[in-house]
């Protein structure tokens, strides 16, 4: 049966790296790159919010890049390689930028988080170091409604400095609330 008024709507398969594997889908062939994660892979983590390329919420990394998913045709992700929010841990357990978050308070609703996170680990990976200036305009496409941000940006001045010394965010939290006891 054919759908109401002659419409045909053209489904196609694309090939993704996400997250390092490769995956093989089947989406119309309008989708967005968020549709195609959330829909087509079921990776729910980027989050649909304005669905206009403007609160953030659907970052995902392309090439470490931080992109808008919700404004991307698939077609323009295909060749690169995709990292969601649940590509950002690993064997060894959440990425520091997810440590600190919790550490810190940086993630109230969480609706923001996994752009925010993603948008965070683009600049730490091309600016180990980044001054407040730089995380600001770096996470300045990403809003978020609870937090005010400035949890948001203690959260990534930390997991910068894991990220450089080795230390853990724990370690770096508690060292800070008590500099005299840090060894």
């Amino acid at each position: 049966m054919s759908p109401p008024g002659n419409l045909v709507i053209m489904h196609e398969v694309v090939e993704l790296r996400v997250n390092g594997d490769r995956r093989r889908v089947g989406v119309p062939s309008h989708y967005t790159l968020l549709e195609t994660l959330r829909y087509g892979l079921g990776l729910t983590g980027s989050k649909q919010g304005c669905d206009k390329g403007d609160c953030g919420a659907c970052t995902v990394l392309r090439d470490g890049e931080a992109v808008l998913s919700c404004i991307m045709p698939v077609h323009e992700a295909t060749g690169h390689e995709i990292t969601t929010v649940e590509g950002l841990a690993d064997a060894s357990g959440p990425h520091p930028l997810q440590d600190a978050f919790d550490l810190t308070g940086g993630a109230q609703c969480g609706f923001c988080t996994p752009g925010i996170l993603c948008s965070a680990h683009g600049l730490l990976t091309r600016d180990p170091d980044p001054a407040r200036e730089d995380v600001a305009r770096a996470l300045s496409g990403n809003l978020c409604r609870c937090t005010g941000y400035t949890k948001i940006f203690e959260a990534v001045d930390i997991a910068a400095e894991a990220i450089r010394t080795g230390e853990t965010p724990d370690e770096i939290v508690s060292r800070r609330r008590d500099p005299e006891g840090a060894a």
